[in-house]
């Protein structure tokens, strides 16, 4: 078997382009996800050995059960993406919906501790690994109307600083990346389904791609062995912070 590659979030956006970024440098995939007929349409594009898991990170006695089914060459993972993750909203704090508050918070945060939770103790067993967070720069320039959002993004970049002194005496790395203006399915999430507002935020200037972001990834994870990438912020070219974007 190759080495093994686990990716959440892998039917759409940086969690697709990055399956496939790995797939072609030999990478074995396990293909995380809730929409199975997306991860499937995936695997087909796939040439390396891959295996599909649906379950939704939020929930944690799901996750356990899937990554408990995998045979035991299957869960020896050598690099876990912890790419899953939303927005819900953009209103100021007062007028926020508690349940997209809840939402973001269970798949932003809970979700990613609950994956790593599953991952994690066989790296730790077998000395070796790499866990890459995907933050966002959200988590590290707060904006108006997204003050939860950026907090669930802001303790992924705790979390991540926190499991690289833990799991450091097991040889494991951990990477946080944390993306600008990406033009995926975010912002049509984020607006429940307003196309045109989802568009809006992308006009004017070129985003960054999926496929940019997983270039990166495909860096940290690749690099020699004496090279750990701490912490990776990735912005549009034309993006000089979180809500600084040059548009012409």
């Amino acid at each position: 078997m190759n080495k093994i590659a686990c990716v959440t979030g892998a039917s759409s956006g940086i969690g697709r382009a990055t399956a496939l970024a790995l797939a072609s440098v030999g990478y074995s995939l396990i293909l995380c996800g809730r929409r199975m007929e997306r991860l499937e349409e995936l695997q087909l594009e796939i040439t390396t050995p891959s295996v599909c898991l649906q379950f939704d990170v939020k929930n944690q006695p799901t996750v356990q059960d899937a990554f408990d089914s995998l045979t035991e060459e299957w869960k020896s993972i050598d690099v876990l993406i912890n790419n899953a993750g939303n927005a819900h909203g953009l209103e100021p704090i007062d007028q926020g919906e508690i349940d997209d508050w809840d939402e973001m918070i269970d798949v932003n945060v809970k979700g990613l501790l609950y994956v790593s939770k599953a991952v994690i103790p066989g790296m730790k067993a077998r000395n070796k690994g790499h866990v890459v967070n995907l933050s966002s720069i959200a988590g590290k320039m707060t904006y108006a109307n997204g003050a939860v959002y950026c907090a669930s993004k802001a303790a992924v970049e705790a979390l991540s600083n926190g499991m690289r002194l833990d799991l450091n005496p097991y040889n494991i790395k951990v990477s946080n990346i944390a993306p600008g203006a990406v033009n995926t399915e975010f912002s049509l999430v984020r607006f429940k389904g307003d196309q045109e507002r989802a568009d809006s935020v992308y006009k004017g200037f070129e985003p960054l791609y999926a496929e940019n972001v997983a270039d990166a990834i495909k860096y940290v994870v690749t690099a020699p062995v004496n090279v750990h990438i701490s912490d990776l912020t990735i912005l549009a070219g034309a993006q000089a912070a979180a809500t600084v974007i040059h548009k012409g």
